[in-house]
């Protein structure tokens, strides 16, 4: 690995990005696999990488799920593939079978799905899956890994022999088993196995009467295990069978062997593939959990990273459940040089790193948390000058180092190199490290590198100003709080809030005052100024963006107006065509209606039959001839705008009914007038008024003239106060 690199991936924190992606894998040979990823130069290998994990990606939110890609390493056994009269246990075959199932698995997958994975499809078409070595294993290893009966002649005969001869064991035991049982020799537990043999346990008394091979004793030596004389032969002949089938066991496995030999490379290709995919799948799990895409790559020289969050930190906030604030650079010929300038702790250096970063994981195929609308280009040479690089095993200093690294930047820096600096300049005197540094941002600029640096020194913000293709940029600090806003401003330098700083960390006033008298005057004004400028930038801005807002909410408002207007002249005109169609038919029913009761009178068919079609006639002139499918069309609107109309007048009648038992419940929640014999009364739904002649028990009789009624009093009202 070039020494630059090594130092860019150690200055940005790579290394702790490669083991988060690491942890995600499920093999270990895909975690290995993951530890030799490096930013690669070719455009059509990054865009290959990068294109396979969004791919994998996209295929966490939909049905078409990648199939699983879990296999064990079969490097022990394509070594001894390698090696002439070698065998592979039953474990190895099986772990060869599984590897050629799961790729067979993914190639059947993909190529089905091709449409949707085409990068992953083109490379799981690299190699070529067969059949054979599963059919091959599956002919002599069945599902619970043991060599079948069937593997060869030689085996089958010998394992029904072992059959046999069992049988035999198993019916001379018993018969012993029996004898002995009856005879009162056998302890409690009767039989028990030693070294895979079937014994009698005999009371120790008893030992000399049982006729066989003693095969121990238990711990208190009150029983002695013996295999009986007449299973003891038996035992032998099955003994020399079981080896019989060992051999017979690994002859089978070594032709076994040999016939998968022929395919160890590509048994290599399909494990090649199954850590590909796993690396594949662990960079898309990471881009998953902190939401990162695929911008677009162009071949104009521009790095634009809009909304843009420093990987490492965006997952440990959202661990704790803390914000993380993106930032925006946008790098081009025309502008590609930014000095950033701020108060320390305003997130000058996350910046600086987000950008080296997002480029080192880029050119690694991982994908990158920055907004959809981003495009990056690509560099050959990333170098980084980032925190305290003091280095006592070389006896250099902070500055003596820096320096060495700076001309190492001066040989490898060119147009296609991106050089990120944080706090350039500093570690020595500030006039005579700033006309230095000064010196060696022309010379990057000169040579047409792109770059991001930080620093504090005003005369590096004034270099910025003079370059035309280089600009300022500032770390926004809300003065009134005295705490920093995380927020990139692109456009002019920043104010070191240097006192304000020292101010919110408890610094006395009295020590802070004292400090700015040691300061020039035109020093501490020109900061000053800056600071001003800034706060109103940011009013600005605020200004802007709440201006933007009502604009953009004023637009949404006039759209959703015009389109409820567009609606309502629809309805209007389809109720409008309803209502003609209904008057026409009202019409045409009168005069059907004359016609009718003029024959109900003279009972003359000729004349009505001349009038019905006449009548029909004239009304066919006005109709205009349409086709079928027309004609269903217009009445399915006529049955619709019906339907409507129908559900308004519903609505209406609803409406009424509610807005009625509202209007009784607010009267009878109103309090009652105390009533009197000679006012003046009516029915709450009644229009006749009447006088009250008595009252009793809340009932009252009512004299109308007319006729006298008994009612109760909470259904009557007072005719004289809804007067007043």
């Amino acid at each position: 690995m070039d020494k630059y690199l090594k130092k860019s991936i150690q200055d940005l924190e790579f290394a702790t990005v490669i083991r988060q992606v690491a942890v995600r894998c499920n093999t270990e040979l895909g975690k290995e696999a993951v530890q030799t990823l490096e930013p690669q130069l070719e455009e059509a290998i990054i865009l290959t990488l990068l294109g396979e994990t969004s791919e994998y990606l996209s295929s966490f939110s939909n049905e078409n799920r990648i199939p699983n890609h879990g296999f064990d390493a079969i490097d022990k056994e394509l070594l001894l593939l390698k090696v002439e009269n070698t065998t592979l246990e039953i474990q190895g075959f099986r772990k060869v079978k599984l590897l050629c199932l799961t790729v067979l698995e993914h190639k059947k997958f993909l190529k089905k799905f091709k449409e949707y994975y085409p990068l992953l499809y083109q490379f799981s078409e690299k190699v070529s899956v067969t059949k054979d070595i599963p059919d091959l294993i599956d002919d002599v290893i069945d599902k619970f890994d043991l060599v079948k009966d069937t593997a060869s002649p030689d085996l089958r005969h010998i394992r029904q022999q072992m059959a046999a001869v069992k049988g035999k064991i198993n019916q001379s035991f018993g018969a012993a088993l029996n004898t002995y049982q009856a005879s009162e020799f056998l302890d409690e537990i009767r039989e028990s196995v030693v070294d895979n043999r079937r014994v009698l346990a005999v009371k120790s008394m008893y030992r000399k009467k049982v006729k066989g091979t003693v095969m121990g004793s238990s711990k208190t030596g009150s029983i002695v295990y013996i295999e009986p004389e007449v299973v003891s032969k038996y035992s032998r002949e099955f003994s020399n069978l079981q080896f019989d089938e060992k051999e017979e066991v690994q002859k089978i496995l070594n032709s076994l062997t040999n016939q998968i030999r022929p395919y160890r490379e590509d048994l290599k290709a399909y494990q090649h593939y199954l850590v590909h995919v796993d690396v594949t799948a662990a960079k898309a799990k990471y881009a998953s959990e902190m939401k990162a895409i695929k911008p677009s790559i162009n071949n104009e020289k521009r790095l634009y990273l809009r909304d843009a969050y420093h990987p490492l930190l965006y997952l440990a906030n959202k661990l704790d459940k803390l914000p993380t604030f993106p930032q925006t650079i946008d790098l081009y010929p025309e502008n590609r040089i930014i000095v950033i300038s701020g108060p320390n702790a305003g997130g000058k250096s996350i910046t600086l790193k987000t950008i080296g970063l997002l480029q080192l994981m880029l050119q690694s195929g991982l994908l990158v948390p920055v907004h959809e609308r981003s495009s990056v280009c690509l560099f050959k040479t990333i170098l980084t000058d980032i925190g305290d690089n003091q280095s006592i095993e070389n006896h250099l200093s902070t500055y003596s180092y820096r320096l060495k690294n700076m001309n190492q930047f001066l040989r490898k820096c060119d147009e296609d190199t991106l050089f990120l600096i944080d706090e350039f300049g500093t570690g020595s005197d500030p006039e005579l490290g700033g006309a230095l540094a000064e010196a060696f941002l022309e010379v990057f600029y000169e040579r047409g590198a792109f770059g991001v640096i930080t620093t504090h020194y005003a005369n590096l913000k004034a270099l910025a100003n003079e370059l035309p293709n280089a600009t300022n940029a500032n770390m926004l600090f809300d003065s009134s709080t005295l705490q920093p806003t995380f927020h990139l401003e692109l456009g002019q330098p920043g104010s070191s809030f240097t006192f304000e700083v020292a101010q919110k960390n408890g610094i006395p006033f009295s020590l802070i005052n004292r400090a700015k008298k040691k300061v020039e005057r035109g020093k501490i004004r020109f900061d000053a100024t800056i600071a001003k400028l800034q706060k109103e930038r940011t009013k600005m801005a605020k200004t802007g963006n709440r201006l933007q807002e009502e604009e953009s909410k004023a637009r949404e408002e006039a759209a959703r107006l015009e389109k409820l207007n567009s609606k309502i002249q629809t309805k209007l005109e389809n109720y409008q065509e309803l209502y003609d169609f209904n008057q026409r038919m009202i019409y045409l029913g009168e005069k059907v209606n004359k016609v009718a009761e003029k024959y109900f009178l003279d009972k003359k068919k000729r004349p009505l039959v001349s009038e019905l079609l006449r009548l029909i006639e004239t009304e066919n002139s006005k109709r205009k001839k349409k086709t079928a499918k027309e004609v269903k069309v217009q009445e399915e609107k006529k049955i619709e705008v019906t339907k409507e109309v129908q559900q308004q007048v519903k609505n209406i009648r609803t409406n009424k009914e509610v807005a009625k038992k509202k209007e009784q419940a607010k009267e009878k929640k109103k309090p009652r007038p105390v009533l009197k014999i000679g006012d003046r009364v009516r029915l709450f739904d009644g229009k006749a008024v009447g006088s009250i002649d008595s009252l009793e028990k809340n009932k009252a009789v009512v004299n109308y003239g007319m006729f006298t009624t008994n009612i109760s009093v909470d259904q009557l009202e007072l005719v004289e106060s809804k007067k007043k």
